[in-house]
């Protein structure tokens, strides 16, 4: 690797995160079981792909579902709290996660063509820019750079699963605040929120959620960026209000219904989609722009979201 970028990362991340992830990348980046939270990791059985999709076609499905997987839809998701400051009622995030951007076009085009129309405050998005889990990913940012000319400002961000370490120097410098392990205050006047966000915590499991929430004051209303819901009882337990996050595309092939046939995590499956709650926590996981493995998508359309925070 380019000693310029690791030396890049390390005044970044600190000489421990760098050093424990590119390891943990160059080691375990493309193992099928094992690695992570679940035991297998379909994403990275790159022959299988070419049996789902012919298998796909053999049913007739294929083509309804590449049609299917540029239809995003924008949601609507409404976020009521009585610790929100009164600064940041009606206040808006647009919420994107699993983009996918390198295998995703026609995704892509439709995605250029809602943002410009939407109105929000502030964009969050929860990882998955990449296509593949390994090898190249300077299409993933060219992709990622187009995409970003057509947001405005602040743009913050988290890495996920498909996404590597040394994709962040070029995220940055193109104007998207990534949060590994950190958090940061959002200003409105006198008041305050605290948005934080950890490395993935699906596969690699560099999250660091202490060290994230560990300059939010106690009552301030938080939020937590995650790549996967999975970490949703540490987020509860650690005193945020609300935790956003992607990976599991609602299913992506889905029964009638929109029954999912894998969520590739371990969670309740009320969790793997749209708007649920846990304690005193609320949250929602996107289903996600872009496709993974196959660019198609049954009974589970692609999404955006804008969370419309409110006083109660």
């Amino acid at each position: 690797m380019n000693d310029a970028v690791v030396s890049k990362l390390e005044q970044r991340l600190g000489r421990l995160h760098a050093k424990q992830r590119l390891g943990i990348e160059t080691e375990h980046e493309a193992q099928i079981f094992g690695q992570g939270i679940n035991f297998l990791h379909i994403e990275n059985w790159y022959s299988i792909h070419s049996l789902i999709r012919g298998t796909l076609k053999l049913s007739g499905l294929y083509w309804r579902g590449q049609r299917n997987a540029e239809r995003v839809q924008v949601r609507h998701n409404q976020i009521r709290s009585q610790k929100l400051p009164s600064g940041f009622n009606g206040f808006t995030l647009l919420h994107m996660s699993d983009l996918h951007v390198d295998m995703s076009e026609g995704a892509m085009r439709r995605l250029m063509q809602l943002l410009p129309d939407l109105n929000y405050d502030m964009c969050v998005m929860t990882g998955d820019y990449r296509g593949a889990t390994f090898g190249p990913f300077d299409a993933a940012l060219e992709g990622m750079k187009r995409l970003r000319t057509r947001l405005r400002e602040p743009v913050y961000a988290v890495l996920g699963n498909h996404d590597t370490i040394r994709m962040i120097p070029g995220l940055e410098e193109m104007g998207i605040r990534m949060l590994l392990n950190e958090s940061e205050p959002i200003s409105r006047g006198s008041d305050s929120i605290y948005l934080a966000g950890i490395d993935d915590a699906h596969y690699y499991r560099v999250d660091n959620i202490e060290k994230a929430a560990s300059n939010i004051p106690h009552d301030g209303f938080s939020i937590q960026l995650s790549h996967t819901p999975e970490v949703y009882r540490q987020a509860a337990h650690a005193g945020f209000e609300l935790l956003l996050s992607g990976h599991t595309h609602g299913g992506q092939i889905c029964l009638p219904g929109s029954i999912p046939i894998t969520l590739d995590s371990v969670l309740p499956r009320h969790m793997g989609s749209g708007a649920w709650k846990y304690h005193d926590m609320a949250g929602y996981t996107s289903v996600g722009v872009g496709s993974s493995i196959v660019a198609i998508r049954i009974n589970c359309l692609p999404e955006i979201t804008l969370h419309h925070l409110q006083c109660c």
